[in-house]
């Protein structure tokens, strides 16, 4: 199965596959190059199994580049968000899934649309600094952290995130 990774592109989350082996391979031979010339390189080698618009490259280049240096450590602004975002950290535990489920529940009944995220990369998860799963976070902040909170809960979250 192929490795799909989402990422921010533009105001939408988009999974790109190969992103993850792609970002390893720049980080070992992209030494010594400019910003453009990584993005350039990342958009050129990802375009081979990712549909990219030709209008548009411009800004995944951008998105590829962002991803590249949070690899590599250095320090990048996070791609800002427009509307909500809703992630569900946890590595795929029954818990977790369950989470997940009652988030698209939630937003489901209340009509509000977002956009949703599981992720279940450990080394993604730990940089929210959060010390258990599963963890809900909507627009940045964590409401829960250890367990599946009641519905009705997650719906007054997603209504207070989305200024209903």
């Amino acid at each position: 199965m192929d490795d799909v990774t989402q990422i921010r592109i533009g105001k939408h989350m988009t999974g790109i596959i190969g992103l993850k082996p792609a970002l390893k391979e720049a980080a070992s031979s992209c030494k010594g190059l400019s910003d453009n010339e990584i993005a350039n390189k990342l958009l050129k080698f990802l375009s081979r199994r990712n549909y990219i618009e030709d209008r548009i490259k411009d800004v995944y280049a951008q998105a590829f580049l962002r991803e590249y240096k949070k690899l590599i450590g250095e320090p990048v602004p996070e791609a800002v968000s427009h509307g909500l975002q809703i992630k569900v950290l946890g590595m795929g535990c029954p818990q977790c899934d369950r989470l997940e489920l009652e988030v698209m529940a939630a937003m489901s009944e209340t009509g509000i649309m977002g956009d949703m995220e599981h992720v279940r990369d450990l080394a993604e998860i730990g940089r929210y600094g959060v010390m258990g799963s599963p963890a809900l976070i909507i627009n940045n902040a964590v409401k829960s952290v250890g367990s599946v909170p009641p519905r009705e809960k997650i719906k007054s979250w997603i209504q207070q995130a989305a200024g209903k």
